[in-house]
């Protein structure tokens, strides 16, 4: 048996997120303090008492998630046992975290430089991105190309599921060719910018200078990163991915089935919500799934 556990990325945040984590036990809330004083502000008050306003703005929402979910992973100690991890984009580096490769101050620091650097390269240029269901990836892979304004695959989610990013302008083109291609639905995202595409050179460029200064160890077990899907362990090269997905599209799909390829049995979800379980039974649907809970 070979247990895989993911981490979710932007997106799976509510309102009241956490609270029972911050109240479990002594050292959970321990770490929520230690969250609150290197981010110079309380995360808990908007994550536990805050507007849905509030927890969607990106310096909020992302370091919101990656605590929830590398601390759900501490709290289920002995039970959190994996043979293979993978997150999401931002959930990636609550990957690292919890499979050991990143520290929990050094990953917390990277969340918070990643969003501030991200909503900057939003500000920069104006962009977007949108949901296209029911197109096969060559079909959305291939009209992208024909738009002459940027616009590219951003996140491969599941079969029928591939949302795109780039300018305003190319991303409107791109849903009316691919409408007319025959998908379902071209839905555009309430995002504040283009993630995973080209336009966020500047916050790669930014994120890069922190990653390269930060001491990755060696994984306590195989990490699927986003970039290319597949499962890495060496330091060295772990660095060059995470720095390298910014602009690059997140292959979750492929992840799932190189994971399921190299004999994952069950995958739990660490962290807010199921959207990642639903993902995995889109790509088979006989695979075991489960949230991770409290002891």
């Amino acid at each position: 048996m070979k247990k895989a556990y993911l981490f979710p990325g932007q997106g799976a945040q509510f309102v009241g997120m956490g609270r029972d984590l911050y109240e479990y036990k002594e050292n959970t809330r321990n770490l929520f303090e230690q969250a609150n004083e290197l981010l110079g502000f309380r995360i808990t008050d908007i994550m536990f008492e805050g507007t849905e306003d509030d927890l969607k703005k990106t310096n909020v929402t992302q370091p919101a998630i990656f605590l929830h979910s590398v601390i759900l992973a501490q709290a289920l100690g002995d039970q959190f046992d994996p043979q293979m991890v993978a997150g999401h984009s931002l959930g990636e580096f609550s990957a690292l975290v919890a499979a050991q490769a990143l520290s929990f101050e050094d990953g917390l620091i990277l969340v918070s430089k990643r969003a501030n650097a991200m909503q900057k390269a939003c500000e920069i240029q104006p962009s977007t991105m949108a949901a296209i269901l029911g197109l096969d990836d060559f079909t959305v892979e291939d009209i992208c190309q024909r738009v002459s304004d940027v616009v590219v695959p951003a996140n491969y989610n599941c079969p029928g599921q591939l949302v795109i990013s780039g300018t305003i302008a190319g991303v409107d083109k791109a849903c009316e060719l691919l409408l007319q291609a025959g998908a379902k639905r071209a839905l555009k995202l309430n995002v504040g910018g283009a993630f995973h595409s080209p336009l966020m050179e500047t916050a790669r460029a930014e994120l890069q200078e922190a990653i390269e200064k930060v001491s990755i160890k060696e994984p306590i077990c195989p990490v699927y990163q986003n970039i290319d899907a597949k499962a890495y362990s060496d330091p060295a090269k772990i660095k060059e991915n995470l720095i390298a997905q910014l602009t690059g599209a997140v292959k979750w799909t492929q992840t799932i089935e190189h994971m399921l390829a190299d004999g994952a049995t069950s995958f739990t979800e660490v962290g807010p919500g199921n959207v990642l379980q639903g993902l995995v039974k889109k790509v088979n649907r006989q695979a075991e799934t489960a949230a991770a809970q409290l002891p």
